[in-house]
C-alpha cells in the first residue's frame, strides 16, 4: 500500500512547554487510522501540525511524498489534507448552504462544488432540509454533519476528523461512526482522532496510542480491541496503568 501521510520524529509545542517528543506514525491511502489517547496526550496538537497552525521544532510531515512541514494551511488544504477540527468550528450567522460554501472555496475543489454538494446531501440528507437554516440554529448532531460535509466540499483525499463524536447522544454517535465508513467507501483516507475509543477501533484499520506526546503503541485495531492494557485503560474493567 501506499503511504500517504508519513510523520517522522515530530516535536512540538506552545512557547517554552514541549507537548510532542519525536511523534513518528502513518497513514496508508484508503485506511482509516485512529490516534487515541487521553486528555492532554497531544492528539490536537498533532493535528495542528498536520494542518499547518503548528510548526515543528523538529522531524517531517510528508504526505503524499512531499514534504508540508512548515506549509500554510491554504496549501495543505489545496493539497487535498482537509482538517474537520474539535467544536465543529461553523460561521452560526451563515446558513448550512453557505458553511458548506466555503468549504468549497479553494482552486481545486472551486470547480467540482456542485457535484461535490450533491454527494454531501446525499450523505447528510438532513442538510439539504436544513440548506437555508443558519448553522447555529441546528442541533449538535446537525452541526457534526455540517462540519464533515464542509471539510469533504474541500475535495479532501485525507480527512483529519479531531473528536467528532464529542458532546453528541449515543444514537448520533453510532451514525457518525457510519459516516465514517461511507466515506472510506468513497475513496477517502481518514485519520480520526477520538477519545470513543471503543468505537474509534471498530471503524478503523489501525491505531495508534498517544500517550504524554510519545506513541506509545501501534496496531491493527483489532489486535488493540483485545489489547488488556486498551481495556483497562479506556474501557472502565479496571484501574489505568501505564502504556
Amino acid at each position: 500500500m501506499t503511504k500517504l501521510l508519513e510523520v517522522t520524529g515530530i516535536s512540538a509545542g506552545y512557547g517554552v512547554f514541549p507537548v510532542l517528543h519525536a511523534v513518528s506514525f502513518y497513514v496508508d491511502e484508503g485506511e482509516v487510522v485512529a490516534l487515541i489517547g487521553s486528555n492532554s496526550a497531544g492528539k490536537t496538537t498533532t493535528l495542528r501540525c498536520l494542518s499547518g497552525l503548528l510548526k515543528p521544532t523538529h522531524g517531517d510531515i510528508r504526505f503524499d511524498g512531499k514534504s508540508i512541514a512548515g506549509a500554510t494551511p491554504r496549501d495543505i488544504v489545496g493539497a487535498g489534507l482537509v482538517s474537520v477540527p474539535e467544536g465543529r468550528q461553523l460561521f452560526p450567522n451563515l446558513s448550512v448552504f453557505d458553511n458548506l460554501m466555503v468549504g468549497g472555496s479553494n482552486s481545486r475543489a472551486k470547480p467540482h462544488r456542485a457535484a461535490t454538494l450533491e454527494k454531501v446531501y446525499t450523505l447528510f440528507p438532513k442538510l439539504y432540509e436544513r440548506r437555508d437554516q443558519l448553522a447555529g440554529s441546528l442541533s449538535g448532531g446537525e452541526q457534526q454533519m455540517a462540519a464533515i460535509g464542509r471539510g469533504l466540499m474541500a475535495l479532501p483525499r485525507m480527512l483529519l476528523l479531531d473528536e467528532p463524536s464529542l458532546g453528541l447522544s449515543p444514537l448520533i454517535v453510532r451514525q457518525l461512526f457510519q459516516t465514517i465508513s461511507d466515506i472510506r467507501a468513497e475513496n477517502i483516507t481518514v485519520l480520526l482522532v477520538e477519545q470513543n475509543v471503543r468505537s474509534a477501533l471498530k471503524v478503523a484499520d489501525r491505531a495508534y496510542v498517544i500517550e504524554n506526546g510519545r506513541i506509545e503503541i501501534g496496531a491493527a485495531a483489532r489486535d488493540l480491541e483485545r489489547d488488556p492494557r486498551i481495556a483497562e485503560s479506556y474501557f472502565g474493567t479496571g484501574s489505568k496503568e501505564s502504556l
